[in-house]
């Protein structure tokens, strides 16, 4: 974003730090509550185990005690949740258990005496008793969990047995059903978030809007209607600011122009008494010195002149309260120009699909494309044309014969009292008066030598922004 990637949007900082946050605190919630379920169930996996084991005591116990060689009665298959009923199984040497096949019955049960020996167990149980001790209590290994509860004086153990990964099937089920419902409400929330933040900032979208535009001199006051209350004191700040700022400038222009006026009589009168005593004296020997009078207060004129211009030009006075199109004063210079003494040097190229419209001051352009034509008539080559263009693209440039400059002394031409390598009269003002009237205009002026597409020469280029440039 350049200027643009290193400013951030509000909305897009705010949506994602807003996700962020909820998808972290979604995340902690889900994981705590996991971990309350793991508690949970493991209580209750526990109070299961050890309820089955404490009910089929009295069961082995009345079995081995009332009915001999029959063990256990097959209701306790039943008990343990079988499908079917089925009986029971005595322990046969050389049996294995393979883990992987445990979880047919849920859960799994031995019968053991107090020396040690299986007396009988549940269809699915290890035929190897299990690896834990005879004593009351909960055990656990790598893949079961155990009771044993004791029964005749502790002669004889029952030990049931639940295996682990029924406990983590049950616990992966869970977390599934709480983390894979917030996978699918995160895009939803993270558009019903960044709908909401978009509307609430919509306000500060429009004031920043408002207050772009007054970049290109447009002064009229903001509108504050339908503003939050956090946003009206900025609005109303701004209007005043900008009040002030137009009454400073119509201030300003009204200074300039009656400074100008007070310069120009004395010095028009002070000419004409001059020319008159001129006339007066023929071929006197005063002639000469009422001639260098004359001369000097024509430069005194044209000196005044562009330093009221350069006054403008520095007061920031391009900009206007509405919209102008420049094309017409472009024109409109032209015309003016070639009924000048140099209007036949002047070679013009205007493309007539192009318009430049803008909060513009027309007399600031005026005087800076003037000062600029003239430069080019005054410094170029005289036997050469100046040639004026307007582009496709907006730019309008002024180019004419001459030396080539380079780029340090080109630098140094906007600066004001610098003149190029010529023994032509003039103040060296007119490059610092049209960049600093552009410079309000929001235009660039560029300095090329040689001029483009040219071996020698100069040529200065005027650059509006692309967005009052219009072509049809």
């Amino acid at each position: 974003m350049d200027s643009e990637m290193q400013s951030h949007s509000m909305i897009r900082r705010l949506v994602i730090g807003l996700m962020a946050g909820l998808a972290v605190l979604w995340l902690f919630a889900a994981g705590f509550g996991l971990s309350v379920m793991e508690e949970e169930y493991g209580e209750m996996f526990d109070g299961s185990l050890q309820g089955t084991a404490e009910r089929l005591v009295p069961l082995v116990v009345d079995d081995i005690l009332g009915k001999g060689e029959r063990l256990v009665p097959l209701v306790v298959d039943d008990i343990l949740g079988k499908g079917e009923m089925t009986a029971p199984q005595r322990l046969k040497n050389g049996d294995s258990y393979d883990v992987e096949e445990a979880g047919k019955e849920y859960l799994v049960y031995q019968v053991r005496s107090i020396d040690g020996r299986m007396l009988f167990h549940s269809q699915d149980s290890p035929s190897e008793p299990f690896d834990i001790p005879l004593k009351r209590g909960f055990w656990s290994d790598e893949n079961f969990r155990y009771y044993t509860a004791t029964g005749m004086g502790e002669t004889v153990f029952v030990q049931v047995a639940d295996a682990l990964e029924n406990r983590s099937e049950a616990l992966t089920e869970s977390g599934l059903a709480l983390f894979l419902p917030i996978l699918a409400l995160l895009p939803l929330s993270f558009a019903l978030i960044w709908i909401v933040a978009t509307r609430t900032l919509s306000p500060i979208e429009r004031l920043r809007a408002g207050i772009e535009e007054k970049d290109s001199g447009n002064m009229e006051p903001l509108p504050s209607n339908n503003l939050p209350d956090e946003l009206e004191p900025i609005a109303t700040s701004v209007n005043n600011l900008l009040e002030r700022l137009r009454k400073a400038l119509t201030a300003e222009r009204e200074f300039t122009a009656n400074s100008a006026h007070e310069l120009r009589t004395p010095i028009a009168g002070a000419l004409a008494q001059t020319q008159m005593l001129i006339a007066e004296i023929g071929d006197q020997p005063a002639l000469h010195r009422a001639t260098q009078i004359e001369t000097s207060l024509r430069k005194l004129h044209h000196l005044a002149e562009k330093l009221l211009q350069l006054s403008r030009a520095e007061a920031g006075l391009g900009i206007a309260d509405h919209e102008t199109d420049l094309v017409p004063v472009l024109e409109m210079m032209v015309e003016d120009i070639r009924r000048g003494e140099n209007g036949s040097r002047l070679a013009v190229r205007l493309d007539p699909n192009v318009q430049i419209t803008g909060f513009y001051n027309a007399d600031a352009f005026a005087i800076a494309l003037r000062n600029l034509v003239e430069n080019a008539f005054v410094h170029g080559d005289p036997a050469a044309p100046v040639e004026l263009v307007l582009a496709a693209d907006g730019s309008i440039s002024v180019a004419n014969g001459g030396p080539v400059y380079g780029a340090a002394e080109l630098a140094k031409f906007k600066g004001r009292f610098q003149r190029g390598r010529t023994d032509a009269n003039g103040s060296g003002l007119g490059l610092s008066i049209a960049s600093n009237f552009l410079n309000s205009m929001n235009a660039e002026l560029d300095l090329h030598s040689p001029a483009r597409g040219k071996a020698d020469g100069f040529e200065a280029v005027i650059r509006f922004q692309k967005r009052g440039i219009r072509g049809n």
